[in-house]
């Protein structure tokens, strides 16, 4: 049979049971196949899965538009390096949050490892949203070379290319070192934390782990959001682009709307806690979650886009001397090192955290096969 029948919260262990969702589990020991096919079948997971992998289309869609703008250069260009890392990290996070939704009852170990990949992808996410925001949002971001357009390197562009935002003098300020030298390190290093305490969550803090795997992460929405937070307070809707920054700002703040949709979803368990039973295929909290997540991404993408846009397609925005000097373009190391050695570190905590589990489910799972025997 391809398809087993569903169970209620009474016949699976306590483990793999959710708050307020008494039945469609699918728990245990489904083979790949038949947890492939269960993604065209009601369970409780179902729609955990399809509100994650259908937006992989429409993120893929909405991010190539960027190629299409007239006079921008080759995708393969400096200049997207960092907007290709933000697209791998937005496209690990919802595949890998797709997949541990559908693959999570083979096992107890493959359930644990499963959720251990998606805490490490939405970790590297926050790293590739800090990248784009480093080298496009960033107060100083510019494109010192692009090489297309007939601009030379004396004609950089910047979307904040006014005097008012910056101090007259040439001295760093605090701020500006902080974004120099400490805010991509900040961001790996934060990362790397809130890997470790999700992960933590699979066996300590167990009855107030969705309030820990979601306040965790309002550290990195608050360290890679540094540059936003800056640019907000440094310019104003009078400075010389107060369409771009509005639209900029707007973008923004639906960002963070959805963000807090999302957790209230994560956290209070609305609309399931209100009537138990009554959504356990469609409709409940994990799934809004899910669909907010998106949004807020979505709207990042967007804000990201406008950025990018005004630095590539506004030559009437002049580096002025007056202004401090830009940062240095975007390279190979800068952006895919970054992400690659992030991604060692937490492939490194993963496997830890995956033997432990292996350690404490495999004895069990021996016995259980020994005693159908």
């Amino acid at each position: 049979m391809l398809s087993l029948p569903l169970l209620r919260h009474t016949d699976v262990p306590p483990r793999v049971t959710e708050n307020f969702i008494l039945s469609g589990y699918r728990f245990p020991n489904y083979s790949l196949r038949q947890c492939l096919v269960s993604a065209f079948h009601p369970t409780n997971e179902t729609g955990n899965f399809w509100t994650h992998f259908l937006p992989i289309f429409v993120f893929a869609f909405h991010f190539l538009e960027v190629f299409t703008w007239e006079g921008a250069p080759e995708p393969s260009n400096p200049f997207f390096y960092p907007f290709w890392n933000y697209f791998l990290g937005v496209l690990y996070l919802l595949l890998a949050s797709s997949l541990a939704h559908l693959l999570n009852s083979m096992s107890l170990i493959i359930r644990e490892i499963c959720f251990f990949v998606d805490y490490g992808t939405i970790s590297a996410y926050t790293v590739g949203s800090s990248l784009a925001y480093y080298y496009y949002i960033h107060p100083q971001a510019g494109i010192p070379e692009i090489g297309f357009g007939g601009l030379n390197s004396t004609q950089r562009k910047s979307l904040n290319a006014n005097d008012e935002a910056w101090p007259s003098t040439s001295s760093p300020t605090q701020f500006q070192l902080f974004f120099e030298s400490l805010y991509i390190p900040s961001s790996c290093l934060v990362a790397i934390i809130c890997v470790i305490t999700c992960c933590n969550t699979r066996q300590c803090w167990r009855r107030y782990r969705y309030a820990v795997r979601t306040l965790v992460f309002l550290l990195p929405f608050f360290v890679s959001s540094t540059p936003v937070f800056y640019r907000l307070s440094v310019s104003s809707p009078s400075s010389s682009s107060p369409y771009l920054f509005s639209t900029m700002a707007a973008f923004f703040y639906r960002h963070c709307f959805w963000l807090v949709v999302s957790a209230l979803f994560n956290i209070s368990k609305i609309p399931e806690r209100f009537s138990p039973g009554n959504f356990d295929i469609w409709g409940h909290s994990h799934q809004w979650f899910h669909c907010c997540t998106f949004l807020s991404i979505l709207d990042e993408l967007q804000m990201i886009k406008v950025e990018m846009q005004a630095l590539l397609l506004n030559p009437t925005l002049v580096l002025s001397p007056a202004m401090p000097p830009r940062l240095p373009g975007p390279t190979l190391w800068s952006t895919y090192g970054v992400m690659l050695l992030l991604q060692g570190c937490i492939a490194c905590i993963i496997a830890g955290f995956g033997w432990q589990a292996y350690q404490i489910y495999a004895p069990a799972q021996k016995k259980k096969c020994h005693k159908h025997r």
